[in-house]
This record gives structure tokens, C-alpha cells and sequence, in this order.
């Protein structure tokens, strides 16, 4: 146990510059040049423990198999989401946080990160089978979250606002623990698509990987990443205010954190010819996110009395309704291309050109 500890250089890396930066923390946020140093320190270094966070739920997911798998590693990436908004959201009065961090990270995941991947394996492989009833799943699931927290708000009087917020934390609950046992239990073969040809050979490790040791590492680091990202959180809000950037590139921070593990996952399950994998966690990362983030968000801002606006912005909304179609239309065969991950990576790059326009 000690011996494998001592390997844990994302996590000693985390404690290290925590300890370091704390006592020059307001030195650095008093200069423009100190802000942007800070951020870039304390940003790599939380990649780097996101990193570690995947890396471990990884070693999980070979030992519980799947669908348990991508289900540790997309809640993983989510509770990182969740404790960064969380400090967040103490530190900045921005209302339209949660809305678009959500938004990000749905765009990341789907159009971003599942869009590499098809190109990725689309130039290797030309065309990868997935099951199509996963895609199916995940879509309708995604379609009627969002369209609960998202677009509804926009039609609900303001006096009756808070208590459509609280129904919504219930549903959403509700809606994740019903998804989660049919994606285990009564249709879990929804989820799993057998390659030709996969290599089975590593099963025989399974019983040697110490589960109780992995899942306290991915949680220290998980809390490490909290930490850091209070510290982050000055360095950013100076840094968007004094350069005149959108606060919307906050956001979008926060999505790339928590997205950084899945997206190398995914690019090496497609490089593999896995695309079941890459589908599992990008679609199953935005639904987690939309399923999970919300009710967590509403609860903290509930209790710390904040405000929060979910409703989209008509540019949101239409992108959203795009990256959707688009959606409905290619994975409704099983199998993914070149040319739809390219449709898919192009929504990506207009995303993130609307955030300064």
C-alpha cells in the first residue's frame, strides 16, 4: 500500500502546490501578470488530478466491468463538475453559471469529444458499430432533462419559479436512479456491443486490483480538486475582468476540467475500435451532467441562498437544437464516420467562436 502511494504524483503535486501558492494567493490575484500566472499553475495542476481521477476510475471499470465502467468514470468527472461550480458560485455572483457550464460541457461532450473520437476512428477504421439502442436511450433521456430545466423555466411566472426548482431536483433524482438501475439491471445490454475480435485476455487481472485503494484515491483526489479550483476561481474572475473576455469562458473552463479524463478515454477506446466505449461516456457523461449537476447545484444555491438562472439564451437553445438533430439523424444506424464526427466537430468550433461574439 505504501510502495503504491509513493506513485501518486498527481495527488503529492495537488498537496504541494496548494501548500505553496496559498500563502502567495492575494500577492499574485493583485497583478494582471499574477493572475495569469496563478491560473495557468493551478489550472495545469488540476488537469493533472483530473487525469489521476480517470486514471483511477479507469482501473475500476476494468475491475466491475461494464456498464459499471463508463458509469464511474462519467460520475467521476461529474463530482468534479459539481465541487468546482460549487466554489464557484460562493465566489462569483454569476447567475448564469450553472446554465453555462451545463451548456459547455453537453457541447464538449457530444459535439467536441464524441467528434474527435468518430474522426479519430473513422480515419482508422472507416466506419465503428455501437449499439444503437444506447444512443436512443441517451438521447430521449438528455432531450426531456433539458427541456425540464432548461426551456420550461422560460414559461413559468417568477412567483412560482423556486417551487418549479425544487420538483425539478425531484424529478431529476428520481429520473437518474430509474436510468441508472435499466442501465445495470433490465437493460444493460443496451450498453454493451461486443467487438471482433476484443481482447478478453485482462480479465484474469480483475481480482488483483484492490478497489477499496483505487476508489479512496480517485476520492482525495477528487477533494484536491475542490481545493485547488477556490484557489482557481480568483485567479479566473480577475483574469475574464481585466482582460474583458465573456464570463461564459468560466464556464467552458469548468466543462474542459471535468471533460479532460473521458476525452482521452474516448479517443483511445475509438483508436481501439471501441466506439460502444466513446458513446457510454460522451452521451453518458452529458446526460450524468444534466441529471446530476442540476439538482446538486440547486440544492447547494438553495442553502447558501444564491440565485440561479437555467433558462437558455435564445443562441444556447438553437445550438443545443442543432448539435440534437444532428444527433437524431447519425446515430440512429449503429454506426459512426468520419464525415459525422466532421459535422459534429464543426458544431464544436462555432460553440466556442459564439462565446466571443
Amino acid at each position: 500500500m505504501f510502495k503504491k502511494l509513493l506513485h501518486e504524483y498527481p495527488l503529492f503535486v495537488s498537496i504541494v502546490t496548494l501548500v505553496a501558492i496559498f500563502p502567495f494567493e492575494h500577492t499574485l490575484a493583485h497583478t494582471l501578470g499574477g493572475n495569469i500566472f496563478g491560473f495557468i499553475i493551478v489550472f495545469s495542476v488540476i488537469i493533472y488530478a483530473a487525469l489521476n481521477v480517470s486514471h483511477h476510475a479507469e482501473i475500476l471499470a476494468h475491475k466491475y466491468g461494464e456498464p459499471y465502467g463508463t458509469l464511474i468514470l462519467t460520475i467521476s468527472a461529474v463530482l468534479v463538475e459539481i465541487v468546482i461550480i460549487t466554489i464557484m458560485m460562493m465566489h462569483e455572483q454569476n447567475i448564469h453559471l450553472v446554465r453555462d457550464t451545463i451548456y459547455s460541457a453537453v457541447m464538449l461532450d457530444i459535439n467536441g469529444l464524441l467528434g474527435l473520437a468518430a474522426i479519430v476512428g473513422g480515419i482508422k477504421y472507416g466506419e465503428q458499430q455501437y449499439n444503437v439502442d444506447s444512443t436512443n436511450s441517451y438521447m430521449s433521456m438528455i432531450l426531456v432533462a433539458i427541456g425540464i430545466a432548461m426551456v420550461i423555466p422560460h414559461f413559468i411566472l417568477a412567483e412560482k419559479l423556486s417551487l418549479y426548482l425544487d420538483f425539478t431536483i425531484v424529478m431529476f433524482i428520481l429520473l437518474y436512479i430509474i436510468f441508472t438501475r435499466i442501465q445495470l439491471k433490465e437493460h444493460r445490454y443496451f450498453f454493451e456491443y461486443k467487438v471482433t475480435g476484443e481482447h478478453t485476455n485482462e480479465d484474469e487481472n480483475k481480482d488483483s486490483i484492490d478497489g477499496l485503494y483505487h476508489a479512496s484515491i480517485l476520492a482525495i483526489s477528487i477533494i484536491m480538486i475542490g481545493l485547488l479550483s477556490e484557489v482557481l476561481s480568483i485567479f479566473m474572475s480577475n483574469n475574464l475582468s481585466a482582460l474583458g473576455l465573456p464570463l461564459t469562458l468560466g464556464a467552458f473552463t469548468v466543462a474542459i476540467i471535468s471533460a479532460s479524463p473521458e476525452l482521452i478515454t474516448a479517443v483511445r477506446s475509438a483508436l481501439n475500435n471501441n466506439m460502444q466505449n466513446v458513446v457510454n461516456i460522451a452521451i453518458g457523461a452529458s446526460l450524468a451532467t444534466v441529471l446530476l449537476t442540476i439538482p446538486s447545484v440547486l440544492l447547494v444555491a438553495k442553502v447558501i441562498h444564491l440565485p440561479i438562472d437555467l433558462a437558455l439564451s435564445p443562441i444556447q437553445g438553437i445550438m443545443l437544437g442543432l448539435t440534437f438533430l444532428a444527433s437524431i439523424i447519425h446515430f440512429n444506424d449503429g454506426e459512426t464516420n468520419m464525415l459525422e464526427g466532421f459535422v459534429h466537430f464543426v458544431l464544436f468550433i462555432v460553440f466556442f467562436f459564439l462565446m466571443f461574439i
